[in-house]
């Protein structure tokens, strides 16, 4: 998602939406959700300040939208690096690089992310939706197993990729090879492997 460098005159109500949406998502991952507000979304949109609630109701609606924009590019990277690999080991390797490099690119973001799931009831209600769907779509690939395994196997591999990108791995000297590694090895774990 790409913020315009300079504000856009009389923008359709669509793209002043899309607009906004790339200038929050941008903001919440360099700043936080509580290094941001609305003003500053809004004038790294290019609008005036009031615009922003003739399209989104507040701060913590927007980051939902950017929540489920994320989900989707994320899921789309998967796919396309699942296509790439002729095997299942290549393909969780792919994976679980793309992962980690998405969590790492939206650490800031992410960290918010896990704080207003705690905080918040929107949010939590969106990430357990956003969990919900993720293992849906797996559901037809998966072996056999309770839905408590998968929901756990899913929860090791966010947790592991969410390590990698705060750095845990670096401060305990973990090759990121290897660790890249491990999260494959839990993707198989998911996968039935």
């Amino acid at each position: 998602m790409k913020v315009p460098e300079r504000k856009r005159p009389l923008a359709p109500k669509a793209d002043t939406k899309a607009l906004l949406l790339a200038a929050a998502a941008v903001e919440f991952n360099t700043q936080g959700f509580s290094g941001t507000d609305t003003n500053r979304i809004a004038r790294a949109a290019g609008f005036a300040p009031q615009t922003f609630y003739r399209h989104y109701a507040d701060k913590t609606e927007i980051f939902i939208r950017v929540y489920e924009q994320w989900q989707e590019d994320e899921r789309s990277k998967i796919a396309s690096a699942m296509r790439a690999q002729p095997d299942s080991a290549g393909q969780a390797r792919a994976v679980a690089a793309t992962l980690i490099a998405g969590h790492r690119e939206w650490a800031s973001f992410r960290r918010s992310l896990r704080q207003l799931a705690v905080e918040d009831d929107r949010v939590r209600a969106a990430r357990a939706a956003s969990r919900r769907a993720q293992l849906e779509a797996l559901s037809q690939k998966l072996a056999p197993s309770t839905w408590a395994a998968r929901v756990g196997a899913l929860l090791t591999v966010e947790r592991l990729c969410d390590a990698a990108a705060e750095a845990e791995t670096d401060d305990l000297g973990i090759d990121p090879a290897d660790w890249t590694a491990v999260v494959a090895e839990a993707i198989d774990r998911l996968r039935g492997g």
